[in-house]
């Protein structure tokens, strides 16, 4: 077989929030990929080194977890009352597939800042310094996200001293407003109840199913045999652990529409996350720190890829601030309950704060926005090389 060359596309590697992904501006990509399809996926895989049977991504950029498998494209929006179009997709680590079926919270906060580096947002806009607001449509679920990114000489302000448990070191502060999170044309809860009964295992098990940021199934971690303090390892070195969740989310998407059998949920991995809550309670973080159950409104673990997260999703964020703010939800009751329009929630990392609005109306719960900091930055900018035979 004679030698093909490997070719280069521009690419950012950019940090966001407790994530990382290999950021394009859609004009930079081969003409192939600038249109969804077969080829676009064959190069996200390939880039990021899937499908890798060792499951370690070494001959590509993703880092062999859910939360650094991960592609972005931006591009000029044309959709009125918006700066940019942000597409995302979810890579598989073992297998040939890219999931277009949600979001990224945490590479939302990026696709602020990588919208500024990458001179798609009128330069206008961009004050000399002060904060940049870019308003994105995000395309995969059809929602409007507004990221406040701060500037300092005219540039994205990337270095300062904000801390976010999950990640090492200090960054600027990025506040993110998620608008009207419910997704697309859903009903925020797709079956009309804060509260289901979902048959699992031959019983009966409560959940709280709602589409917000990203759909979400939440249930009491008590009723599956967890405590809600667990970290990656306690759940991730036990495949039957794994298992039982998978077959949750299953029943779960069920429920909510998302799938029409049980088969389809191998191939619509990253909607919808599953997560399990508790009451506040003591606990150490994978870093060692400690968290007191008096600094938290509840305890919430969520699973990505079929994995514990390491920390938080973002779009998950979303889903726990929108049902905090709902009376009724097992979330809002493991919070302790009544309204709230913020709640601080530990994870497997620490702790974060996140907030929502939300308002009974027509007899349905809506909700207007949800509020969270992130940060981001450029870890490496240049070029991504990969064989041109990907496309033959």
């Amino acid at each position: 077989m004679s030698d093909t060359p490997q070719m280069r596309i521009p690419a950012n590697y950019m940090r966001g929030g407790t994530s990382k992904g290999v950021f394009f501006r859609l004009d930079d990509l081969p003409a192939p990929c600038r249109v969804p399809g077969p080829a676009r996926d064959r190069l996200f895989l390939r880039v990021i080194g899937s499908p890798d049977p060792y499951g370690q991504q070494i001959d590509g950029m993703g880092g062999a977890t859910s939360s650094t498998s991960k592609c972005v494209i931006l591009s000029k929006s044309t959709r009125s009352g918006h700066d940019v179009d942000y597409l995302y997709g979810q890579v598989a680590i073992d297998s040939a597939f890219v999931d277009w079926s949600g979001n990224c919270g945490n590479l939302s906060t990026a696709a602020g800042a990588f919208a500024i580096h990458a001179g798609l947002i009128d330069p206008a806009l961009v004050p000399e310094d002060g904060i940049c607001t870019v308003r994105i449509w995000q395309a995969n679920i059809g929602k409007s996200i507004i990221a406040h990114v701060p500037v300092a000489g005219g540039k994205v302000q990337e270095t300062g001293g904000f801390m976010m448990d999950g990640v090492t070191f200090p960054a600027a502060e990025i506040v993110l407003e998620f608008l009207d999170p419910a997704e697309a044309g859903d009903a925020l809860f797709p079956t009309g109840n804060p509260v289901d009964e979902l048959d699992f295992e031959g019983r009966r098990l409560n959940a709280t199913l709602i589409n917000a940021g990203i759909p979400t199934i939440f249930v009491n971690a008590a009723d599956i045999g967890f405590r809600g303090t667990e970290l990656q390892g306690d759940i991730n070195k036990d495949r039957e652990a794994l298992a039982r969740m998978e077959a949750l989310r299953t029943v779960g998407a069920l429920r909510m529409g998302l799938i029409r059998d049980a088969g389809e949920a191998a191939r619509r991995q990253h909607t919808p996350k599953i997560a399990f809550i508790a009451p506040p309670a003591d606990y150490v973080s994978s870093s060692g720190k400690a968290v007191q159950a008096g600094e938290i409104d509840l305890l919430v673990r969520a699973l990505s890829m079929g994995k514990l997260h390491h920390a938080m999703m973002g779009t998950a964020s979303v889903a726990i601030a929108t049902a905090a703010a709902i009376p009724g939800t097992l979330v809002n009751l493991s919070a302790g309950g009544g309204t709230r329009n913020e709640v601080c929630f530990g994870h497997p990392s620490g702790t974060l704060r996140v907030g929502a609005e939300a308002a009974l109306i027509d007899s349905r719960w809506q909700v207007t926005k949800a509020v969270m900091s992130r940060s981001a930055r450029i870890l490496m900018e240049g070029w991504v090389r990969v064989p041109a035979r990907i496309f033959e």
